[in-house]
């Protein structure tokens, strides 16, 4: 199944340190050889400061051979710049920390700057010291420590551009330590930012700065909704949240001209988020019918197990070719690094559209046949239908035979005025959504912010 694995698809949208965990779980399966795997990620430290790290890839790579002297001087010279770095930024932190100063800090930074500097003697300049061992810390693997620095340093701070790669930095030290609400919102405040078209730049000056400005604001919401992975499946709401934020318009819109690939992370989290759908926005109770429209328009550029599974469902009403489709399908998720943990939900919510839609259009069913389709013994398959009809609202049209060991669905026909409405239901939120959408372009400002790609280390390979 290594033609539908999409690490090597994801991972030039990640900064080289979120990469580390996509490569060591693919060493856990048997996609791709683990000498491979090995090399990569060896080539991915030399961006580094990882020296151990590295010298240790390069010993597993080459068990025979001596590690060059330049690990050994790299060392030294990564020890005398965190020994450097880290006395200047004590002599920061000191003072911000100091109870007086801390309680004479308002929200005005620029004001904040100026009591420092004139009670304190701290610079600008002083207080960059704050990000750039942060940057350094986060380079040599301590991410925990990298994401203090460059909080420190993003409250005092008026640097714009500065700003915006600490911000992408604290996001990938909370992703990579595993605190998952603190990456929730810094992912929104980063959200924010560059929706907001607020970030300015000198490099968009001159003819074609706002189709630049564009384009930078595109590959801003691209690697966003990478990042936005690690998150989003890892945070107890996340799948809601990934819906929520992937299927609004600008963001599906960046999917559709960026990274269609995306579409099996979105179908995934439309599918396990089906019995969440009951408490959800009037859009997000509809989502898997929004998914399957993208799905069905973006063919032509992506397809995998998991889109064609939606697509044979819903599309081409195919029950046999969705039995193959989830089969393929089951593998990948589980092989997936984002949608692993996810793997059984995905499983038994997919069985449960299957019996819904298959139970939509049939108004008698035999209880073996079905069972046969889900791949599930007589027994297990009589229990899934009972359940099935008392989770969803065919109780009152189902009544189950037992002597036949057939289901049979009455169902009233839909009143003409009911089905416009039912066909008319979005039409005002579009309407609504696409004015102010409008309304917002056509006062943008001219200029935009400069490419915002990798962390604070600089882009990844």
């Amino acid at each position: 199944m290594a033609e539908y694995d999409l690490t090597q698809t994801i991972i030039p949208y990640l900064d080289r340190h979120l990469a580390f965990p996509l490569l060591t779980h693919l060493s856990e399966t048997t996609l791709f050889p683990v000498k491979q795997i090995i090399k990569a990620q060896y080539e991915l430290t030399k961006g580094t400061n990882m020296v151990d790290y590295s010298a240790s890839l390069f010993e597993q790579l080459n068990p025979d051979a001596e590690a060059p002297a330049e690990f050994s001087e790299k060392r030294e010279t990564v020890i005398s710049t965190n020994e450097r770095l880290a006395q200047e930024a004590q002599t920061v932190l000191e003072i911000i920390e100091n109870p007086e100063v801390a309680q004479a800090l308002r929200q005005d930074k620029r004001q904040n700057l100026q009591y420092l500097k004139d009670h304190y003697g701290l610079t600008l300049e002083q207080i960059t010291v704050l990000y750039n061992f942060g940057k350094f810390q986060y380079t040599c693997g301590n991410y925990s420590g990298a994401a203090d620095y460059l909080y420190h340093f993003r409250v005092l701070s008026t640097d714009t551009d500065l700003n915006i790669s600490a911000h992408w930095g604290k996001l990938a030290s909370d992703i990579l330590t595993g605190r998952w609400p603190s990456a929730l919102e810094e992912l929104n405040s980063l959200r924010e930012l560059i929706d907001s078209r607020s970030i300015s730049t000198s490099t968009l000056a001159g003819p074609g700065g706002e189709v630049a400005s564009a384009l930078t604001q595109l590959q801003s919401r691209t690697w966003l909704l990478h990042w936005s992975l690690f998150v989003y499946f890892n945070h107890p709401e996340g799948r809601t949240l990934l819906l929520e934020t992937f299927l609004s318009p600008t963001y599906l819109n960046t999917i559709q001209t960026s990274c269609p690939w995306i579409l099996r992370y979105l179908a995934v989290a439309a599918i396990v988020s089906r019995k969440a759908s009951a408490t959800m926005s009037g859009r997000m109770r509809h989502a898997i019918r929004e998914v399957v429209k993208v799905i069905q328009m973006e063919e032509y550029q992506y397809t995998d197990p998991v889109t064609n599974f939606l697509k044979e469902l819903y599309i081409e009403f195919d029950f046999e070719g969705a039995q193959r489709e989830l089969t393929l399908a089951e593998q990948i998720v589980g092989d997936d690094f984002f949608l692993g943990s996810c793997a059984e939900d995905f499983l038994d919510n997919a069985r449960y559209l299957i019996s819904e839609a298959y139970c939509r259009i049939h108004q008698r069913i035999d209880i073996a046949d079905l069972s046969e389709r889900l791949n599930l013994s007589r027994e297990d398959g009589e229990k899934w239908i009972v359940n099935l009809i008392r989770d969803t609202r065919m109780g009152a049209d189902a009544r189950i035979d037992l002597e036949k060991n057939v289901i049979e669905i009455n169902r009233p026909a839909l009143p003409v005025y009911q089905t416009v409405i039912e066909k008319t239901r979005g039409l005002a939120f579009r309407t609504q959504a696409l004015g102010a959408a409008m309304v917002k372009t056509g006062q943008a400002e001219p200029t935009e912010t400069t490419p915002i790609v990798a962390a604070v280390n600089g882009e990844a390979d």
